[in-house]
């Protein structure tokens, strides 16, 4: 009995708090009730067209300045994905990074995460997938002769970092998975296994 008086007492209490509940909510139609993170609904940045006092010219999308660059853009990438721009990086593009053996060494990693599947660890086209029978297999860096004209073991700076960014036939781009520095390391790489070749 006891028990049963505790529980009536209980949802009594809970039943009078949900009605107030209730009701409060319904008394007044113009509040909005709480809001949770109001700056989403009332922004305070500015919008890029929008006036804005805080610049000496009064606009809000500012000119980078002078000598800048914007962040993940790449001076080399100006080269398009045609034979035209291959040819031309091939022309014009060379390693900037000195030739050492740690900057080998992280080519070399780079290369065998990201190339090896496909040329194999030494170069030579007979990587894993291609073992499997899955795909045919790319030229070796070393006997192979380009899809795109001229001998693999002949292949420029230039050339080989175009092919890296912006890929060619089978071989999808890397530009998304490798920064420039990264991609003129595994250049710098490719050129070792072309000599051991």
């Amino acid at each position: 009995m006891l028990v049963m008086n505790k529980l009536l007492i209980i949802c009594i209490v809970f039943l009078t708090v949900a009605a107030a509940s209730v009701i409060s909510s319904c008394s007044d139609n113009r509040s909005t009730g709480l809001e949770f993170a109001r700056n989403m609904y009332d922004p305070i940045a500015y919008n890029p067209d929008q006036a804005n006092k805080n610049f000496k010219d009064g606009k809000t999308a500012q000119v980078p300045p002078a000598g800048t660059m914007p962040v993940g853009f790449d001076k080399n990438d100006v080269y398009p994905n045609t034979n035209e721009g291959y040819v031309a990086a091939g022309a014009s593009l060379s390693n900037p990074l000195p030739v050492s053996v740690p900057t080998l060494e992280q080519g070399k990693t780079l290369y065998l995460n990201m190339c090896s599947q496909c040329h194999g660890l030494e170069g030579k086209g007979d990587g894993s997938i291609v073992k499997l029978g899955k795909f045919p297999a790319p030229p070796s860096y070393g006997t192979g002769n380009s899809s795109r004209g001229g001998s693999m073991k002949d292949l420029t700076d230039g050339k080989i970092y175009h092919t890296i960014t912006h890929g060619v036939n089978l071989m999808g781009p890397h530009k998304s998975q490798l920064t420039p520095e990264q991609r003129w390391k595994v250049v710098m790489y490719v050129h070792e296994l072309q000599k051991l070749q």
